[in-house]
C-alpha cells in the first residue's frame, strides 16, 4: 500500500458540512451541543468529538465581501512533531502507520499527564491534537485508517459531493494539486498556492492569503518543538544505556536553572 495524501481544494467547497457529518457518523462520535455564536460554523472549534470542522471566514478582498472555507483535519505530517512530543512521555502514545502515513493517537496517549498533553498540543504547529477529559484519550482525524486500509476512501471524501476533498497515492494527489493550482492561477486567482506541501500529507489549496480562512492554516513559522522536547531527543539514546532517571533528572536540573 503507498504513501496516502489527501488534496482539499477550497476554491470548489460550498460549505455543505457533508464531510463534517460522515465524518462524525463513520466514527460514531457523540453530538456537541452548538448555538448561535455569530457564524454558522459550528461547533465552534475542534472537539474531542469532532475531528472534522468546516471553518467560515467572512472576508473583504479587493473591495468585495466574501465567505472562505476550510475544511480543517489533521495535517498527517511527514514528520509529526506531536509523535516526537508524546515519545518523550509515553512511547506509542502516538504512531505512525508505516503503509499509508497515517499519523494516529493510541489508547497510550490516556497515560500523558496534563502538562504532557500541553506540550503535545503545543508540538503541533497546526492546533489539531484535542483529549477527552473523561477518558484523558487524545483524539483527531485518524484517516480513517480501517477504511484505507480496506481499499476505501476516507468517510469525508467519500461524502464529498463538489470534488472538494480528494484522496490517493501522495504522488498522485501532488500531480492533482500542482494541476490544479495552474487552472486556478490561469482563473484570476495569482495568489493560490498549495499549503506546507511538501511537509504534510493534507494538502490545500487557498486562492486568498492563509490566516484569512484560519490562524493556522499553515505551520506556525518557530519552530512546534520545546527546549525540552529537544533535549530528550538529543539524548534519548543515551537514556536507554546511562539509566533514564539519572539523565532526566540532569536535564530537568540544567532546565529549571535557566
Amino acid at each position: 500500500m503507498a504513501d496516502k495524501s489527501f488534496f482539499i481544494d477550497t476554491t470548489r467547497c460550498t460549505a455543505c458540512r457533508g464531510c463534517q457529518v460522515a465524518c462524525k457518523q463513520w466514527n460514531q462520535l457523540p453530538a456537541v451541543p452548538t448555538h448561535n455564536w455569530g457564524s454558522f460554523q459550528n461547533p465552534p472549534d475542534l472537539t474531542p468529538n469532532n475531528y472534522k470542522l468546516v471553518r467560515f471566514s467572512e472576508v473583504v478582498t479587493d473591495g468585495k465581501l466574501k465567505w472562505l472555507f476550510f475544511p480543517d483535519q489533521c495535517r498527517h505530517c511527514l514528520e509529526p512533531p506531536c509523535k516526537d512530543a508524546a515519545e518523550g512521555y509515553v512511547e506509542g502514545a502516538v504512531v505512525r502507520d508505516e503503509a499509508t502515513g497515517a499519523v494516529i493517537f493510541t489508547e497510550k496517549s490516556k497515560q500523558l499527564t496534563d502538562a504532557a498533553f500541553k506540550e503535545v498540543r503545543e508540538a503541533c504547529p497546526y492546533d489539531i491534537p484535542r483529549r477527552n477529559e473523561a477518558t484523558k484519550i487524545m483524539s483527531k482525524c485518524t484517516m480513517c485508517i480501517e477504511r484505507v486500509q480496506n481499499g476505501l476512501v476516507p468517510a469525508c471524501v467519500k461524502a464529498c459531493c463538489t470534488g472538494t476533498l480528494n484522496f490517493g497515492d501522495r504522488t498522485a494527489m501532488l500531480e492533482l494539486a500542482q494541476k490544479r493550482l495552474a487552472e486556478v492561477k490561469g482563473k484570476g486567482h495569482p495568489k493560490a498556492q498549495l499549503l506546507d506541501a511538501d511537509t504534510v500529507r493534507t494538502i490545500f489549496l487557498v486562492t486568498e492569503e492563509p490566516k484569512q480562512y484560519h490562524p493556522h492554516a499553515v505551520a506556525r513559522v518557530e519552530p512546534g518543538i520545546s527546549r525540552k522536547l529537544a533535549l530528550r531527543k538529543m539524548f534519548r539514546p543515551a537514556i536507554g544505556l546511562l539509566g533514564g532517571a539519572a539523565l532526566l533528572g540532569c536535564l530537568t536540573d540544567s532546565t529549571a536553572k535557566e
